[in-house]
């Protein structure tokens, strides 16, 4: 995606190339890293069984992706050293305290009988084969590059992978996200019926406070652990989005470059991609003794970036997260509620914190002041990646001259083209977001089966680079065209699940139907792009659709009948859109006709399409 003449204008000539040697997903964000969870019928579950410890070790840890059921290596989960106040609820989320009980019930449930689920899953064409989530491998180092273009208004950072734009992040002046902001907020209204309250930290809506992300035994009512009026410490988890207000919990972390705070938990874990024993069991060494001086008890999860990192950066690293609380928590004393007490880094902090690693070629940006910033950032946090912030000077923009732009301009199509020529079509809802899988032009060579599959393949790989592109959330229903042979749908399962190893968002894969549809869930902590870059449509009204030429017509000559009822004549002048006048030219002497009088037409290139005035003269 690079234009030749402008990389010349890139300060110092770019780093080289780093070796393929380490075995890590440093794109994702080690709190937040697993493999996508394809959850199994209830006959599979049963026979292939899951553990809950694991899990529960995993919620622990504020994990954004849940382990797959069919992997139940103990050894795969992140290391839990000590209990803690985590842990999934029975209804979700993350828990207080006794995390390792509600741990367990969270993940639990009657299971069927083995026959009765498989019997059931044939019924609804559910799978018979498992699908195996591999871990990551070394696959030759794809190239990563990030970019970052500030303007007057807005800070925008691109993620290049192998050439190819997939991840968008937006920060504007009048819109900054405050996910991971800390507040002191007030209890407005607590409402036993939904487990929630509503807490108010100081914008138009208030924040939403599930029970599982309270402070205390979450098996009693809400109404018992939280009281109107009440003042609380919170973290927001998720933008508010639409009508709904955001996401907060009163679990506080604080995420360093090599581990993340937890100060009101006593847990403490190892990222599961620290491989190495001799090297886990340094960091573990590390650790202990923080937590015996430093942190003071308090919990932390370390993070992949931390492996080969020395003593010093990480007890310099806990002595700052630890600084900070200690500033927060005297806010929390000292001032009236609703107030911020901590906001996160800005996006570009941001990104030079988590996705600022050993194998991103470059992160180039054309601000000379954000670019200042991030330097002195990085020269304090990890000075060895210092080459690879670069400033661009060149004279056309950044993202134009990277070719980043027109890919932008593309998020807002609806359609995308597949490889062979096949496309899907992408259909954005309040409640769901429905994607659409078409051969198109492919017609292949073989049988329609092999076509079919095919195709089904190539568009589970771009739905998954079109999910993170464009950050969309929730429940994503995908109709992918039916396939007869169970192996080609284990096939395009097993597609979907490797194209989505690389989101960092928390996604979760439900088998294949009968009806060839594939329903999932994707971490949604934000707007989606399209909806951060567009406005509903005001001569639609949001359904992307129009009245026809027709039906405009039709309903043109019914008014100008209903006006002309029963008045003595005089001519009609019809004033309207020009791609509108063609049609009643053609039919203009069949309405003087019905009429009884003459009509005269004026185009006006400043209407809109469902725009007309009818003038009797």
């Amino acid at each position: 995606m690079e234009n030749e003449e402008e990389k010349k204008s890139v300060t110092d000539a770019a780093p080289a190339q780093p070796a393929a040697e380490k075995d890590e997903r440093p794109w994702m964000r080690e709190d937040e890293e697993s493999h996508p969870e394809i959850v199994p019928s209830a006959g599979e579950a049963a026979a292939v069984g899951s553990d809950p410890e694991a899990q529960a070790a995993k919620d622990e840890m504020g994990m954004a992706e849940a382990m797959s059921l069919y992997d139940t290596d103990k050894s795969e989960a992140p290391n839990r050293r000590q209990g803690g106040q985590g842990g999934q609820g029975g209804q979700g989320g993350q828990g207080g305290q006794g995390g390792g009980d509600r741990g367990r019930r969270g993940r639990g449930g009657r299971q069927e009988p083995r026959g009765r689920g498989r019997d059931r899953d044939r019924e609804r064409g559910g799978r018979e084969r498992q699908v195996e989530i591999k871990p990551p491998v070394s696959d030759g180092r794809f190239k990563r590059e990030i970019y970052a273009n500030t303007s007057f208004e807005e800070t925008r950072v691109a993620i290049v992978e192998d050439d190819r734009l997939v991840e968008l992040l937006w920060e504007r002046k009048n819109n900054q996200s405050i996910v991971g902001n800390i507040y002191k907020g007030r209890v407005e209204n607590v409402l036993p019926g939904i487990s929630s309250a509503f807490i108010n930290i100081g914008f138009e809506k208030n924040a939403y406070l599930y029970i599982s992300d309270v402070h205390g035994d979450t098996r009693k009512p809400i109404d018992t652990l939280l009281k109107k009026g009440q003042e609380v410490m919170v973290q927001v988890a998720k933008e508010a989005i639409g009508t709904k207000g955001a996401k907060v919990t009163m679990e506080v972390t604080l995420p360093g470059r090599y581990i993340v705070f937890t100060p009101y938990s006593q847990f403490v874990g190892i990222s599961k991609h620290i491989a190495e024993p001799v090297e886990r069991k340094r960091i573990s060494e590390v650790i202990d003794k923080l937590m015996e001086t430093t942190l003071k008890g308090k919990g932390v999860v370390v993070r992949t970036e931390a492996e080969g990192a020395s003593e010093e950066d990480l007890k310099r690293e806990a002595e700052y997260l630890v600084r900070s609380w200690d500033a927060i928590e005297k806010a929390h004393n000292e001032k009236p509620a609703p107030v911020a007490l901590h906001q996160d880094l800005d996006i570009a902090l941001a990104v030079a914190r988590d996705l600022l690693t050993d194998d991103v070629y470059v992160y180039l940006i054309d601000n000379k002041a954000v670019y200042d910033r991030v330097i002195e950032f990085i020269g304090t946090l990890s000075p060895e990646l210092k080459d690879r912030v670069r400033h661009y000077e060149g004279k056309t923009p950044l993202f134009t001259a990277f070719n980043i732009e027109p890919e932008i301009e593309k998020i807002r199509s609806t359609k995308t083209a597949l490889p062979s020529g096949g496309t899907i079509v992408i259909q954005e809802a309040e409640s769901l977001c429905a994607i659409d899988v078409n051969t198109g032009r492919f017609t292949g060579s073989r049988s329609q089966e092999e076509t079919v599959t095919c195709n089904n393949v190539e568009a589970a790989a771009e739905v998954a680079h079109q999910l993170r592109l464009r950050n969309i959330g929730g429940i994503i229903v995908i109709d992918f065209i039916d396939m007869k042979k169970q192996s080609n749908r284990q096939k395009v399962m097993e597609a979907l699940a490797e194209a989505v190893r690389r989101d960092r968002a928390k996604i979760r894969i439900l088998p294949i139907t009968r009806l060839g549809l594939i329903e999932m869930t994707r971490e949604r902590r934000k707007e989606s792009t399209v909806s951060l870059m567009t406005d509903e449509c005001p001569e639609c009204l949001g359904s992307g659709r129009v009245l026809s030429a027709e039906s405009m017509r039709i309903r043109i000559q019914r008014e100008i009948q209903e006006l002309t009822q029963g008045r003595p004549g005089g001519q009609i002048r019809l004033v309207l859109h020009p791609q509108l006048a063609e049609p009643f030219v053609q039919k203009q002497a069949v309405i003087e006709e019905n009429v009884h009088r003459g009509v005269k037409i004026v185009p006006d290139a400043h209407l809109q399409w469902e725009d007309y005035r009818i003038i009797l003269e």
